[in-house]
């Protein structure tokens, strides 16, 4: 086979095709598939005592394909590094070009921002070498993350139970959920009640009022006796305008997207998750066939924290609203927006890479999903370079008298707004979160004058009560921490799916709740490191490591700072292990039956459970709840077998223990995937207590996975069952063994 005269190396296979026709047969293009180097994962990997210094290894696989970019470097003019153009990229990238600079000294860094041929040939043009602040910045934050996580989890493991993990970031994160559970347990309910009265002019136009002051004071009405008083009053009223007051607004367009609005957007108007999201858009950067065009990169890179837009991108959008919206909807100068002062500012926001293929025009080529985050990016786009939406506002104050003399005064007031022109409108406008109280709006009657009697038709009083402050979903969490500078953009959905999948947080919904657990985690944590898992330190680290990457700081002078607190906080912890162990066990109320010990709860793996607190010397255990019934009977003495959880995971046990001992493995509902088998998959625990999965006739048969298969078929290839897999770059997702093909977790629901 002859070589190209160089060789570009970048993240992804899917991009390889793509930018290789763009740059023609004197260039092979070759994929890192990600990072191959990391530090190890059986041990810190940091030598603390000599300056932090980190021990990076291959990571496992990933000998062939650091074989094969040595081996192509060696006979090429050139070795361009086109990994992606963020931290990670750079640090990928710096680790590939000390493995390769043996063979091939000659290396150039270029930034694809997106896979179009115009931007690909953009990023080749401007050659540079590896930006070695960038390099130091991402080494930092995965020394400090490694630091945290390898040196507090033990302490978890110690004090509840083994497999449990504390990150720098993740775990302030935890704490905004749980502190905002504390918020809601602690909230007092109060009841509250609102008088409104439908109205009615002479000329038969009606409108309602709503009761905004009593006594020149915002309204307080506590109960229902004190609505049915007032409201037997305003009965007997005369009803008169008193002010008539217009006025003017414009509300302008939302900038494109950062990572961190398209993830809030997506969630609000698509209900994806942060992972899904992040997933969609890697795909859309990456490219997809466009048909006439081939395979092209529809957006630009989806990991930034800036708002600013190309000039070119900007002159193209332009064109497109004056034709396809009209001169009225094109502002006379283009929209520039403000980039928040926390922001990198290393790319571009999140945009079309060109106004030819529009969202319609591409459909064919999509998948739903992709079609569905496709448009929103493109609308948002469109949108934030058109013309404000002009809106007029009316309040109409409205005055009762009793007709009896009374001490109370009454004002009313109704509003309105309409559309004097919908701007922006016409193509797109954010979504409110479901937490949102619903915006009142009526159309008022035109001609209302100041002095003009109305007749009373109703007055409604009505019941409320006050409500707690709403959960976080994954876009108000997203908005939260972005707003608080916690993590990057780039980190969100890795931060809330770990939450997920350590079983710290679930669902309830859309809502993120924190569990038993991760309550319990949290309080360990803020109690043994208040100074390091709080919203301010963390936000400090992110300016820390933002001042590296400008060359303003250096990375030993960060690490160092960083780690004397809190070693002294980690050595203090330490001493407290046995502590706060005993703090979390609680007593039970019932004597030991083999020594007559107390009780207590105690977590373990599968959660909490009864346990002597004679232990070890007695090791009496039992569950916490019932054993799950199953339906299925004993084959041994007929009775029901219940669902157990022992050393080894999951089983079925017979209900008839101790009298009859009958246990079988626990049972998936799959069949054997080994042809002839007449075998189910069941789940089996190893002996150092990690979940695989086999066949239900061992060892006549000997399938095995460590991953978990899930009873649906691989939409691709037809294949049996699609496995389980989480990553801590992709979270949760689902992969088959056969074809490869990797989905969403949440496609077993549809």
């Amino acid at each position: 086979m002859t070589m190209g005269k160089s060789l570009v190396i970048v993240e992804s296979k899917t991009k390889t095709k793509t930018i290789a026709k763009f740059l023609g047969k004197n260039f092979k293009v070759l994929a890192s598939v990600g990072h191959i180097k990391d530090l190890p994962k059986n041990k810190l990997g940091i030598d603390i005592e000599d300056e932090f210094k980190p021990h990076y290894i291959t990571i496992r696989g990933k000998g062939p394909v650091l074989s094969e970019l040595k081996k192509t470097a060696e006979s090429v003019d050139t070795v361009f590094l086109a990994t992606d153009p963020d931290r990670e990229g750079e640090a990928i990238a710096w680790h590939i070009a000390n493995e390769i600079r043996p063979k091939n000294p000659n290396i150039k860094r270029v930034l694809f921002n997106e896979i179009t041929k115009a931007g690909v040939l953009r990023g080749m043009a401007n050659q540079h070498s590896i930006d070695e602040n960038r390099v130091e910045a991402q080494k930092a934050r995965r020394v400090l993350d490694r630091l945290v996580g390898y040196q507090v989890s033990p302490i978890l493991w110690q004090t509840i139970y083994r497999g449990l993990s504390a990150g720098r970031v993740q775990s302030v994160a935890l704490r905004l959920l749980c502190e905002r559970e504390d918020l809601i347990d602690a909230f007092l309910i109060e009841e509250y009640w609102s008088i409104t009265a439908q109205l009615q002019r002479q000329t038969s136009d009606k409108m309602l009022s709503k009761l905004v002051k009593l006594n020149q004071k915002a309204p307080q009405i506590d109960n229902e006796e004190q609505a049915k008083k007032l409201v037997a009053e305003l009965k007997k009223s005369q009803y008169k305008v008193v002010k008539v007051k217009k006025k003017k607004i414009t509300k302008n367009p939302a900038a494109p997207f950062t990572t961190s609005t398209l993830q809030q957007e997506a969630s609000k108007q698509l209900r994806f998750s942060t992972k899904k999201t992040m997933m969609i858009a890697q795909g859309l950067y990456e490219g997809i066939d466009s048909g006439k065009d081939g395979q092209v990169g529809l957006i630009t890179y989806m990991r930034t924290d800036s708002t600013r837009v190309a000039d070119e991108a900007i002159q193209g959008v332009r064109e497109h609203i004056y034709v396809d919206y009209g001169k009225e909807y094109l502002p006379e100068k283009p929209r520039v927006f403000t980039t928040k002062k926390t922001a990198q500012d290393a790319h571009e926001a999140i945009r079309p890479t060109g106004m030819t293929r529009s969202p319609k025009a591409i459909k064919k080529f999509l998948s739903d999903d992709q079609y569905k985050l496709y448009e929103l990016i493109w609308k948002r786009f469109v949108a934030s370079q058109m013309e404000a939406a002009r809106i007029e506002q009316t309040s109409i104050d409205i005055s009762a008298e009793p007709e009896v003399k009374s001490k109370n005064t009454y004002l009313f007031r109704s509003t309105g707004s309409v559309y004097l022109f919908r701007g922006f409108l016409q193509v797109y406008e954010e979504a409110k979160e479901e937490s949102d109280e619903p915006e009142e709006n009526q159309t008022l009657p035109k001609g209302v004058t100041e002095g003009e009697d109305l007749s009373l038709l109703d007055l409604i009083s009505k019941q409320h009560f006050t409500k707690p402050p709403a959960r976080f979903s994954e876009s108000s969490l997203v908005k939260e921490l972005d707003s608080l500078n916690i993590g990057r953009p780039s980190t969100y959905a890795t931060i809330i799916s770990t939450l997920l999948t350590r079983k710290y947080a679930d669902r309830q919904g859309r809502q993120l709740t924190p569990t038993e657990l991760g309550r319990t985690v949290n309080g360990i944590l803020v109690q043994q490191f208040p100074d390091i898992f709080n919203v301010k330190f963390t936000a400090q680290m992110e300016d820390e490591l933002d001042k590296i990457e400008a060359g303003d700081k250096r990375f030993l002078k960060v690490v160092g700072d960083f780690y004397q607190p809190f070693g002294i906080a980690l050595k203090a912890a330490d001493d407290k292990k046995d502590e706060i162990r005993e703090s979390l066990m609680e007593d039970a109320g019932e004597a030991c039956p083999q020594c007559q010990k107390p009780v207590v709860l105690r977590w373990g793996r599968n959660g909490k459970f009864l346990a002597c607190s004679g232990y070890p010397d007695c090791k009496f255990t039992k569950p916490l709840e019932e054993p799950e019934p199953t339906g299925i009977s004993c084959p041994n003495c007929g009775k029901e077998m219940v669902l157990k959880v022992g050393r080894y995971g999951r089983f079925l046990a017979c209900s008839g223990y101790p009298d009859c001992k009958t246990t079988s493995p626990f049972r998936l509902g799959i069949p054997c995937p080994k042809e002839d088998c007449k075998g189910d998959v069941v789940e089996r625990r190893s002996k150092r207590g990690r979940t695989f999965y086999g066949c239900s006739e061992y060892p006549d048969c000997n399938f095995v996975s460590w991953y978990k298969p899930i009873n649906t078929k691989c939409p691709n290839c037809g294949h049996q069952y699609l496995e389980e897999r989480y990553t801590q770059a992709k979270g949760e997702y689902l992969r088959c063994p056969s074809c490869k093909t990797e989905y969403e977790v949440d496609m077993t629901k549809v």
